[in-house]
């Protein structure tokens, strides 16, 4: 199963090793990871999508990180309202004959053409995984030269109010 963990760690050489490596000593194999820093100097956020075999071993490993020394805080965000996007730069075959036919084809996820040559052109599109891999399979007839992805960034939203909160009912009326 597919999990989206974050971790929040100090800025410091070899932390990003040390976190890696306890996730493949736990033979979890990460799908995507994501790193920078963060509001606070001196912090940084890790995103991981990482695939586990089950709930027991993502707690043992939850755990694990939370014991690293420059580790903060670890988060399962999977079951949770999050934001998550992912950034890809996709370079495909192009000519001047192809370049309004990919236009039509790129302009409803709202990617964009970043760089042009006789030969080719380069998109950069942004949003959820699934929107990244809908386009990119659509532009690989014409061929794909070169693809460069992000992997996942994700944070959990800000309090939504549901139907059982109280306050919220008294909105309501």
């Amino acid at each position: 199963m597919k999990r989206i963990i974050t971790a929040t760690v100090r800025n410091r050489s070899g932390v990003l090793n040390r976190v890696t490596s306890l996730l493949q000593r736990r033979q979890f194999n990460i799908e995507s990871i994501s790193v920078g820093r963060t509001e606070t100097e001196g912090m940084s956020k890790m995103t991981f999508v990482v695939d586990v075999e089950d709930f027991q071993k993502l707690e043992q490993v939850t755990k694990q990180l939370n014991k690293q020394i420059d580790v903060i805080k670890v988060s399962d965000i999977t079951d949770k309202a999050i934001v998550a996007r992912e950034l890809a730069l996709i370079k495909i075959v192009s000519n001047s004959q192809l370049r309004a036919e990919i236009q039509g084809i790129i302009e409803p996820f709202r990617a964009t053409i970043i760089d042009v040559s006789k030969d080719s052109l380069s998109i950069q599109v942004t949003g959820k995984p699934d929107k990244v891999e809908a386009l990119i399979e659509l532009l690989r007839p014409y061929g794909i030269k070169e693809l460069a992805r992000t992997g996942l960034t994700a944070f959990v939203r800000g309090h939504q109010p549901n139907t059982q909160d109280s306050s919220f009912q008294s909105l309501l009326g």
